[in-house]
């Protein structure tokens, strides 16, 4: 195959001549993609529209072409499912929307939205625990064509009998049914998911949010990151936390060094971290130091 032999035959100045064209035509920054994964992902576009040639995508990019343009999203939809990881929903519900429940209402932010799964697992575990009424979500992705699928909220029945095993594993009594009409071969989230939810087209490379918020997911979208862009979009999502927000990234969101400069963690083996504020307590857990906000009355 095409992408398989190819994905190494860009060398570090033609990978930054052509993000920096993608960057300067389409408004798209890639520039501070790790390398290796951008090198697939050219290649597996070269595949997809049968190129041959390094030149034969330059000219694909700078004549705007069709199936470019369309094979351009490919590179930014970040796989997701139903419920992926249970012991991440059952400690939003037992744990962090416990100390949020009192707050007049919660703002949440999924940045890196993909398809939307994610999105309404948050939503199915906010109305568990009563919540759903008095929250605001925005959902966010680079990619048009996912946030499109993301808001259309349809998704393909041979993928609920996966769907319901993840649910089930959070919520042992739960049925898919309660979160999808399903029709024939397709299955549609339910109005009373989706009316709380914005979506919304954003880049986290190279934008800034423009609200607060109680929870941010970014989940395994920073592994597509060298550690400066990295540094960059963990600051951007600091900033955009409220007092003692948290922030949700993948388990394969490795951070770089100085991270510990702008988080601190909450949770370790779900990557569940804080806003380092001014008032940090450190404590010494099994021989190490470990940090916490010290907690306003």
């Amino acid at each position: 195959m095409i992408a398989d032999k190819k994905y190494c035959f860009f060398n570090d100045e033609e990978l930054l001549v052509i993000t920096s064209i993608i960057k300067n035509r389409y408004g798209i920054d890639f520039t501070g993609y790790e390398k290796k994964s951008l090198r697939r992902s050219f290649a597996r576009i070269m595949g997809k529209c049968r190129m041959d040639t390094k030149k034969q995508l330059l000219d694909a990019i700078l004549g705007e072409d069709r199936s470019f343009l369309n094979s351009i999203n490919d590179l930014t939809v970040n796989r997701t499912e139903l419920f992926r990881n249970p012991e991440l929903w059952e400690t939003l519900e037992q744990d962090i929307l416990q100390r949020l429940k009192f707050k007049q209402d919660i703002n949440v932010w999924h940045a890196g939205c993909s398809s939307g799964e994610e999105v309404y697992s948050m939503a199915l575990v906010l109305e568990k625990s009563n919540l759903l009424h008095k929250t605001k979500t925005l959902a966010t992705d680079i990619s048009t064509k996912a946030l499109a699928r993301a808001k259309a909220g349809k998704y393909s029945s041979t993928l609920i009998s996966r769907y319901e095993k993840s649910l089930q594993k959070y919520q042992p009594q739960g049925q898919i049914e309660d979160l999808f009409h399903i029709d024939n071969h397709l299955a549609t989230i339910r109005d009373q998911y989706k009316s709380h939810i914005e979506f919304k087209y954003h880049n986290l490379v190279s934008d800034s949010a423009q609200e607060k918020f109680d929870i941010i997911f970014c989940r395994n979208v920073m592994l597509y990151f060298d550690d400066p862009l990295k540094l960059t979009v963990i600051e951007r999502l600091k900033n955009a936390l409220k007092d003692n927000g948290f922030l949700i990234l993948g388990y394969y969101d490795v951070l770089p060094e100085n991270a510990d400069q702008h988080l601190i963690q909450y949770n370790n083996s779900i990557q569940i971290f804080q806003a380092k504020t001014d008032s940090v307590i450190e404590v010494e857990m099994d021989n190490r130091l470990i940090e916490f906000n010290k907690i306003s009355a």
